[in-house]
């Protein structure tokens, strides 16, 4: 037997550290981080966590903030094409058993039972294959509609669920408490005068009981947050989430109704998620007993309804695998494999597939051991997938290293999730690279050639358009303020000193997507002669101009 053969063997074997409460075996320190999971995940959405409504954008209101060029950059983004769908693979998903290093002798014998034998796989490349599970990925793949990020994670890596999904979220460092959502903080930037005039759209939306940390702005959670395909169906169908009719009439029954009224009010999307609803439909076919092919069928419905929101989550539970893993992890799979497949398909008939891209994360991988219940803990770094009619095949990264790994065994990441994000913003959704390095940070590299870039054209973001002012020509010392709206919505103007101290609001409506013309009479708001700057608040987005009052 040769030295090579010799370590495989004694590899079965080897002695490593176990993270304490990265084990099922490791008792209490496991489940209290299962409790802390989802306590938090309750918190934030039942809405208590972010001191809002799960169900509104509402909560605590922000300032409208004065365009800066990152906003500039975000306004000029051409992205109304493009859409970005986030799942999220809960519980930790295994890298090694979703993306099979072929003919790897180490990965077959410290794996002797859970391992993908080579019959069991298709193959991606003379070095990779996918469990047959997921042959309904094999077209994408094939087609060049599919990539794979090898072993994504993140330096000191934390071995808690709650934890760790916090840092993937939040964007953060591992020893950094960031208490806002890489999404949250785009879209932030993004729409400065959500507060004042916000928009009639979600600027995101999730479907799944899950932490939405990932949305979360400074004051605000970003997107609209669901629990659940039945509380989506009840919301779409009747455009409201509770029932208000034949509760009665005595007291309790009528102090339920106000209530129940009151939530229904404060879901502002209800008629554009019904309109959108109503207008798509779902042309392929979705497995009813897929978890993940439910969330999916309702985003592709409405995407194909032309919503017009721009980044959607979904979440599949289940990727906690400590125990009998050869069972559940398969079945995982089929699951994902199948949704994806479904979804594309469904968005093919309406010629949406080239619009979208959907990429898996988790918040870590597995153990490259198996345990002594025949399943894998807590570990490092795993592959995140990317989907996209067009975006390529191929691989980036470099696979896991099984023989030189960490004291606890684990092998060391080899591509940051943030370059991953930052890329994902810059070259699919267009966005400024200043501002993807203002939300994510400036010291990740961002991978050239991971999907096709957008690059952002030069003109007005076409939410909403400022296009100046002049003096009436029929009522002298009357100024005619004109402006157009892309779409409809609520609709401020504000006379602001030169600092931005806003000093009137002199209008404050619901407009239809249109060109109008605002007429004021800077004497009737007891405003002297003097320079002036007047802001247009409209889709959650700001535009301002400079205006002299006087001679």
């Amino acid at each position: 037997m040769c030295d090579k053969d010799k370590h495989h063997q004694s590899s079965i074997h080897k002695k490593v550290k176990r993270r304490y409460g990265s084990a099922i075996q490791h008792g209490r320190a496991h489940h209290k981080d299962h409790i802390q999971q989802t306590r938090r995940s309750f918190l934030r959405n039942t809405g208590l966590f972010s001191a809002g409504m799960a169900l509104t954008l509402g909560g605590v209101p922000i300032n409208a903030m004065t365009p800066t060029p990152l906003m500039m950059g975000l306004n000029n983004s051409n992205s109304e094409d493009r859409i970005m769908v986030l799942i999220r693979l809960k519980g930790g998903n295994d890298g090694l058993n979703t993306i099979i290093q072929r003919g790897n002798s180490e990965y077959y014998n410290i794996r002797p039972t859970l391992a993908v034998q080579e019959p069991d796989l298709w193959a991606l490349s003379t070095d990779f294959g996918m469990p047959n599970e997921t042959l309904d990925l094999q077209p994408f793949w094939n087609n060049g509609s599919m990539k794979v990020v090898h072993n994504v994670g993140y330096p000191v890596p934390n071995y808690s669920h709650f934890r760790s999904s916090d840092i993937w979220a939040s964007s953060s460092a591992s020893n950094e408490y960031v208490s806002t959502g890489w999404l949250g903080r785009l879209l932030e930037l993004d729409y400065p005068a959500f507060a004042a005039a916000p928009p009639v759209v979600p600027p995101a939306l999730q479907i799944g009981v899950q932490s939405n940390l990932v949305f979360q702005a400074s004051m605000n959670n970003m997107a609209l947050a669901i629990s659940n395909p039945a509380e989506f169906y009840q919301i779409a169908s009747t455009g409201q989430l509770y029932e208000t009719n034949n509760l009665g009439t005595e007291e309790r029954k009528r102090e339920l109704s106000y209530i129940r009224t009151v939530a229904n009010s404060a879901f502002r999307y209800s008629e554009v998620i019904r309109e959108a609803y109503l207008s798509g439909g779902n042309n392929a076919t979705f497995d009813n007993n897929n978890p993940l092919a439910e969330q999916l069928a309702i985003v592709s419905r409405l995407i194909k309804g032309n919503l017009g929101t721009k980044i959607y989550m979904v979440s599949i539970d289940g990727f906690d695998t400590h125990s009998t893993q050869a069972a559940a992890h398969p079945q995982l799979l089929t699951w994902l494999a199948g949704a994806v497949k479904s979804f594309y398909d469904d968005l093919a008939t309406a010629g949406q597939a080239q619009n979208v891209m959907a990429m898996t994360f988790s918040e870590f991988g597995r153990t490259i051991y198996e345990n002594a219940s025949n399943g894998t803990d807590h570990g490092t770094g795993a592959p995140m997938l990317l989907f996209g009619e067009g975006i390529g095949n191929g691989f980036h990264g470099t696979e896991p290293d099984l023989v030189n790994t960490d004291l606890y065994g684990d092998p060391y990441f080899s591509v940051d999730f943030r370059s991953v994000y930052g890329t994902a913003l810059r070259d699919w959704l267009g966005v400024d690279e200043e501002i993807v390095d203002n939300v994510i940070g400036s010291d990740h590299n961002k991978i050239n050639g991971l999907v096709p870039t957008l690059t952002p054209p030069i003109g007005l973001e076409n939410t909403g358009a400022l296009w100046g002012h002049n003096p009436s020509l029929t009522n002298p010392g009357d100024i005619e303020i004109k402006y157009s709206l892309g779409t409809r919505g609520n609709v401020v103007i504000q006379i602001q000193d030169m600092a931005g101290q806003t000093l009137r609001t002199i209008l404050s409506d619901f407009k239809e997507k249109g060109s109008y013309t605002f007429t004021f009479n800077p004497n009737q708001y007891y405003l002297p002669n003097g320079n002036y700057q007047y802001r247009l608040l409209t889709g959650g987005k700001a535009y301002k101009r400079p205006i002299k009052i006087g001679n």
